[in-house]
């Protein structure tokens, strides 16, 4: 070998060991991890409030220690591209019906990722702002819409970025300049959406656990969203309500994982077997598929996109006032 041929050699043996540094080691990362690499990953910031994503952060201080807390998340992580939430669902007409906030069609979704520069072999993390359940699971329900169209490459930031600030890692408030990506969707992984039908085959033969992942009002009917047009839930369904699937303060990690299997246990779900996961619209019910799916290994759980919305809106059946 000559050495032209070998310092070709050294620069590809290199690079291969700077892509597999870049391997995720999970599905979840924490801040320590991606602060090292950052250069080797693409930053998805998913938050509905995109002001947030250029303004500082805000901090308030205890009368009693003098420390400072987190009062409101601002900035991002240096080179993470903004996903306007609000884009991320959409209108999709079923059997003459509008349902709202649903899997968008795969070429809007495509130029979506794409405007956010997203390429077709990216290591992805998805950072939301981490001050509560609801952020996480509005990265989980970004993480399962890009699953669905086939990229598999992903990680969510634990505890988002509040945790990243409570670490104190270095925070941008610069708008992000965005260079248009090639993503394109190679799969529609439909072993992980549950459609209607599905769910009503659940509550006849009792072959799948249904899993309703809202707060215990909604579940039992003395409360409901507008946009749900019956009370109570779906017959048979087991209630897992989102709020103990992260810490209840900020930063909202994620539970741990056998504390997940354990809870879900006392609420008479088995984490093992088949499952649907649902929710007022199919967004925090993406938290429990994913912890079901991805951080329990389950790959039988499912998301039920359309949720209670689809499924009153359909004047399906339902069940209030009762336990399950």
């Amino acid at each position: 070998m000559n050495l032209r041929h070998l310092v070709i050699f050294l620069g590809l043996l290199l690079f291969n060991l700077s892509l597999q540094a870049a391997t995720l080691p999970g599905p979840v990362v924490d801040s320590a991890w991606l602060a090292k690499n950052l250069d080797k990953v693409v930053i998805l910031d998913a938050r509905k409030d995109i002001k947030s994503f250029t303004a500082k952060p805000a901090y308030k201080k205890n009368k009693k220690t003098g420390k400072l807390k987190l009062a409101r998340v601002g900035g991002h992580i240096k080179g993470a591209q903004l996903v306007n939430y609000k884009k991320v669902r959409a209108k999709r007409e079923i059997d003459g019906k509008t349902v709202t906030r649903m899997l968008p069609v795969k070429a809007d979704f495509e130029k979506l990722m794409q405007a956010a520069g997203l390429s077709k072999n990216s290591a992805v993390v998805i950072v939301s702002k981490g001050q509560s359940g609801g952020d996480i699971t509005i990265a989980t329900r970004l993480y399962w819409q890009l699953k669905y169209y086939g990229h598999t490459d992903m990680a969510i930031l634990d505890g988002g970025m509040a945790q990243w600030l409570k670490d104190a890692h270095k925070v941008n408030t610069k708008p992000a300049k965005a260079s248009k990506g090639n993503w394109v969707a190679t799969a529609e992984n439909k072993s992980i959406l549950a459609t209607s039908d599905d769910v009503a085959k659940a509550v006849k033969d009792k072959s799948v656990q249904l899993v309703d992942t809202r707060v215990l009002s909604q579940y039992l009917g003395t409360y409901k969203k507008s946009y749900v047009y019956a009370k109570g839930h779906v017959p048979t369904a087991k209630v897992f309500p989102v709020e103990l699937l992260t810490y209840p303060s900020s930063p909202a990690k994620f539970t741990p994982s056998d504390d997940l299997a354990a809870l879900a246990r006392e609420f008479g779900i088995d984490t093992k077997k088949p499952a649907i996961t649902y929710c007022n619209s199919g967004h925090l019910a993406s938290g429990a598929w994913f912890v079901m799916s991805e951080v329990l290994g389950n790959k039988q759980a499912k998301l039920y996109d359309g949720s209670m919305h689809q499924w009153t809106l359909e004047k399906r059946p339902t069940t209030a006032m009762k336990m399950e």
